[in-house]
């Protein structure tokens, strides 16, 4: 539909995705969403790209899970080559949410790689939702070449990635262990510990593998109480 040819009602829930108070924009996305009219989903894309509220951005991506996926996916995988860290981010967000596997071949290693934490972040939780069969352990070896990148928390996603993808890890952490590298050791011999325990605590687990990178894993086991 034309924009400039839309009923008023229309008119105004595009103009309360771009108003100033969060909770217009959120009320907008929620009505949007409960309708599933396809002419709103460029412009829910586009704002997604922008919107500074988390909970909004929330409220985004289930809108557009709300509709078919051929009508959605392809507009989204276009946000993936954007220039724009947050239009790749949440694009990626919203892909894992409709888990559409056809996305897979969109999810490249530049994104995986990416220079920006929260895209590189949000293309490894995609990545774990759409990956086919047989090419899981490659995509463990990809995410596990990034171990020890970032802060605590960064890790914690991409531990708790490799942890999802299961048994297909365990090579690759291997090689992180082995790694000259303390942190990437470090990193390594926690997400080893919560791939044995998926409900053990992330830090406790870091403070545990430090030690044991430190002080080697005989001398760690003598000193436990």
């Amino acid at each position: 539909m034309n924009p400039t040819h839309e009923n008023p009602q229309d008119t105004r829930l595009r103009d309360a995705l771009r108003a100033g108070s969060s909770s217009t924009r959120l009320e907008a996305a929620l009505a949007i969403g409960t309708r599933a009219d396809p002419a709103f989903v460029d412009a829910l894309v586009a704002r997604c790209a922008i919107e500074p509220d988390f909970f909004v951005r929330d409220m985004l991506t289930w809108a557009l899970t709300r509709f078919p996926a051929e009508t959605t996916v392809p507009r989204l995988l276009q946000e993936l080559r954007s220039e724009r860290a947050q239009a790749r981010s949440q694009a990626l967000h919203t892909l894992s949410k409709i888990g559409d596997r056809g996305a897979w071949p969109a999810i490249t290693r530049s994104l995986l790689h990416d220079a920006d934490d929260e895209v590189a972040r949000s293309a490894w939780r995609a990545a774990v939702v759409l990956v086919p069969e047989g090419e899981n352990r490659e995509l463990a070896e990809d995410l596990a070449a990034q171990l020890g990148r970032g802060d605590r928390d960064l890790q914690r996603s991409l531990s708790r990635a490799l942890v999802a993808l299961g048994d297909v890890s365990e090579p690759a952490l291997r090689t992180g262990l082995a790694s000259d590298d303390p942190a990437v050791r470090a990193h390594a011999r926690a997400t080893e510990i919560l791939l044995r325990d998926p409900d053990a605590d992330f830090d406790a687990a870091v403070d545990e593998a430090k030690r044991i990178v430190a002080l080697g894993p005989e001398t760690a086991k003598g000193t436990r109480c």
